[in-house]
């Protein structure tokens, strides 16, 4: 459905793109090259063509949540052992800010189907291996897509907690996540330390996070969403902890970023290894779970002296299974010699839900570079 690069027609920017759900998340996939290449140009196109900052959207495709509120922009890679780069993108919907500084790996999912589908890699006869480089987080993840006539099969019998009905699996091995923004499993070094007085563990695999014990913060640790997210004194006592968590991590002042992610952790209830309420950002609490931050926590269980290991069922085995409030998701760990996590595996789904054009009206693109703010790496 590849149309040609962006065209402006009546004053209005017209750029095709793909809606796509990845996993639990959903937002529009972009060929770079039909972007606007100048990249504050290109921050002010996602921002309008989301229709932000509003808080249903109402004048974009973005769907008045930080789930919904992702895009996916994909291109060849010249990278060795990469087939694919993709740059993940989170629109703030409040106010005109996109940050790159996050990966998202339930969006991930659906790239690679993306990429096939856009005719950036040749599908084979069962399946077909992509290899992505994650240009936010630099790093690699194989994604088996299954493709039985050569063509991408989205149907299937695979479920996944969150996501209504069944579909075809997309399996995900993350190779080299371990220090994704950080460089370092633990930045400073510590399997724990205290903040605030609190007992944290600060971790980075896949995505930087501070975990903490719900107890230590006066929860269950199995509370629903909405109530955690209407408790403002823990937001406000989280935040601080995350502060200072960003300064410790070597991340500096991270309070116009969403990293590093908070988890909220506590015994499983229902046969898993633990209990996850996990922070989109300062103020909202995933009704699922991030790929990106189940393998964070998943790989912190399998850390003597951790929170999330002292937390974590006794019966200790390479698949990790994490309750949160819509299900549970797994991950499938692989260990080195000396015994560290050297690969982490799931299974998600995706699919295709509408392509065409978004049309963006040429003056929002062309507004003054101050009014809109841009976080991360542009590049």
């Amino acid at each position: 459905m590849h149309a040609p690069i962006a065209t402006t027609v009546s004053s209005a920017l017209r750029v095709p793109c793909v809606l796509m759900r990845g996993g639990t998340s959903r937002g529009p996939f972009f060929l770079e090259a039909d972007l606007p290449a100048v990249p504050a140009e290109r921050e002010r196109f996602l921002i309008a063509a989301m229709g932000s900052p509003h808080a249903l959207q109402v004048d974009g495709i973005g769907g008045g949540n930080p789930m919904t509120s992702k895009v996916a922009i994909v291109s060849p890679s010249s990278r060795p052992g990469a087939d694919v780069d993709y740059l993940f993108a989170q629109v703030s919907t409040d106010q005109a800010y996109v940050d790159f500084s996050p990966n998202c790996g339930n969006m991930l999912s659906a790239v690679a189907p993306f990429a096939i589908e856009a005719g950036l890699i040749t599908a084979h006869i069962g399946e077909t291996t992509v290899r992505i480089f994650n240009r936010n987080t630099s790093t690699t993840v194989e994604a088996v897509v299954q493709t039985p006539a050569g063509m991408v099969e989205y149907d299937g019998a695979t479920s996944i907690d969150g996501v209504p009905g069944t579909a075809a699996p997309v399996k995900l091995t993350f190779l080299d996540a371990l220090g994704s923004k950080t460089g370092a499993f633990l930045p400073t070094g510590l399997a724990r330390e205290f903040i605030e007085n609190t007992p944290v563990t600060l971790v980075d695999y896949a995505m930087p996070m501070v975990l903490l014990r719900a107890s230590d913060l006066g929860l269950v640790g199995d509370e629903e969403p909405d109530a955690l997210e209407a408790n403002l004194a823990l937001l406000e006592r989280l935040e601080a902890i995350r502060g200072e968590a960003g300064q410790r991590m070597g991340l500096g002042d991270v309070s116009g970023s969403v990293v590093p992610k908070v988890g909220i952790l506590s015994t499983a209830r229902h046969g898993g290894t633990l209990t996850s309420r996990y922070f989109m950002n300062a103020k909202r609490c995933h009704k699922g779970h991030a790929v990106t931050g189940a393998l964070c926590i998943a790989a912190a269980s399998r850390l003597p002296g951790s929170v999330a290991h002292d937390l974590a069922t006794p019966a200790l085995t390479s698949l990790v299974s994490l309750e949160h409030p819509s299900g549970r998701i797994e991950i499938d760990l692989s260990f080195d010699a000396s015994g560290h996590v050297s690969r982490a595996s799931l299974v998600r789904t995706a699919r295709r839900i509408f392509e065409g054009n978004v049309i963006v009206p040429a003056s929002a693109v062309a507004a003054p570079l101050e009014q809109i703010e841009i976080g991360g790496d542009l590049t």
